[in-house]
């Protein structure tokens, strides 16, 4: 399942922005309702869901300690 969806953790991409986290959470939302586009009918829920995860995904970021990435930024 989203096998497109980059990973945005360090080192294997270190300058993470909130465009490509918000762009992970709307492939993800694609992906999880089978709607590309939502109808006008499901437009709020769509949108808050990926507002969910978009929020999710940086804690989670902002929260990893990953070691030895340190050391690759470095390189």
């Amino acid at each position: 399942m989203c096998r497109s969806i980059k990973t945005l953790r360090p080192p294997v991409s270190p300058e993470v922005t909130e465009a490509d986290i918000h762009a992970a959470a709307l492939q993800y939302v694609r992906k999880v309702s089978g709607f590309r586009a939502p109808a006008a009918h499901n437009r709020v829920v769509f949108d808050q869901a990926v507002a969910d995860i978009a929020a999710a995904t940086a804690e989670l970021l902002a929260g990893l300690e990953v070691r030895g990435a340190a050391r690759a930024a470095d390189s």
